[in-house]
C-alpha cells in the first residue's frame, strides 16, 4: 500500500493544510471487511490503478474508483481507510481502521488507526497504536518513521532517534525520514550522527538548513 501521502515531514501547525474534517450523515458500512489478501490478477490491477491515482494526489478519484470495486480483501479496506482520511472523512476512516484492528491481527491496520489519531492531533493515542504497529511490523520503514516522528512530537527525542535511524536504514536513506532523523540528531545533540548522515547518505547543506529550521518547531511541540 502506498504511504500516507497526506503525511508531511512536519505537521506542527496542525492540519491546516489538509482537507477539513467532514461529518457524514451515516456511518460507513464495514460489514464486508475480510482479512484475506487480494491475490487475484484482476484485484492487483485494480489496486495498482488506485495506487497510481493516490501517487498523483488524486485521492477523491481514487476513493471513487475504490468504492466501485467489490472490496474483497484487506488490501482494499486499508486503502479505503487511508483515502477516507485523506479526503477529510476522519470519523469514517477511524471506524474502518478500528474494525480492521478488531478483526485482523495486522500491523497496517494499527498503523492506519495511529495515523488517523495523529491527523486529529491526538499524539498520545497515536503513539499507542503506532507502537503496536511497530511491534507487529518491525521491518516497515514507513511504520518506524511515523512512530519516530510521533515520538519527536511527544518530546521523546532519544527514542525517536533510534526509531528514525532504523527507518533510515530500512529505507536505504530515501524519503522524508532523512529530515526526521536529522531533526532527532539535532535535538539530541548527536554530532556523530549528523556527520554519518552526511557521509553515508549524502545529506546536503540545504537539507541540514531545513532540518535546523524545523528543530525549533519540534522543540516547542515537545514541551
Amino acid at each position: 500500500m502506498r504511504g500516507w501521502v497526506w503525511m508531511a515531514v512536519v505537521m506542527l501547525a496542525g492540519c491546516a493544510s489538509q482537507p477539513a474534517e467532514t461529518t457524514s450523515e451515516s456511518a460507513v458500512d464495514t460489514s464486508g471487511i475480510t482479512c484475506k489478501e487480494a491475490v487475484q490478477p484482476e484485484q492487483r490491477v485494480d489496486l495498482e490503478m488506485i495506487d497510481t491515482l493516490m501517487g498523483k494526489g488524486r485521492n477523491h478519484a481514487a476513493l471513487a474508483r475504490l468504492e466501485s470495486q467489490s472490496m474483497d480483501g484487506i488490501d482494499y479496506w486499508l486503502r479505503y481507510g487511508q483515502l477516507l482520511a485523506s479526503t477529510g472523512k476522519l470519523d469514517e476512516a477511524e471506524q474502518v481502521f478500528r474494525d480492521l484492528v478488531f478483526q485482523c491481527v495486522d500491523g497496517r491496520s494499527r498503523h492506519g488507526l495511529g495515523m488517523v489519531q495523529l491527523k486529529r492531533n491526538h499524539v498520545n493515542a497515536a503513539l499507542l497504536h503506532l507502537e503496536i504497529a511497530r511491534n507487529l511490523s518491525p521491518a516497515s520503514a514507513q511504520v518506524r518513521n511515523d512512530y519516530g516522528y510521533t515520538l519527536l512530537l511527544a518530546g521523546r527525542y532519544q527514542q525517536a532517534a533510534f526509531e528514525l535511524r532504523t527507518a533510515l536504514e530500512l529505507a536505504n536513506g530515501q524519503g522524508p525520514v532523512r529530515q526526521n532523523v536529522a531533526v532527532a540528531y539535532l535535538l539530541t545533540g548527536d554530532e556523530a550522527g549528523l556527520e554519518a548522515l552526511k557521509s553515508e547518505y549524502g545529506f546536503s547543506a540545504e537539507e541540514m538548513e531545513y532540518a535546523r529550521a524545523l528543530q525549533t518547531q519540534f522543540a516547542k511541540a515537545g514541551q
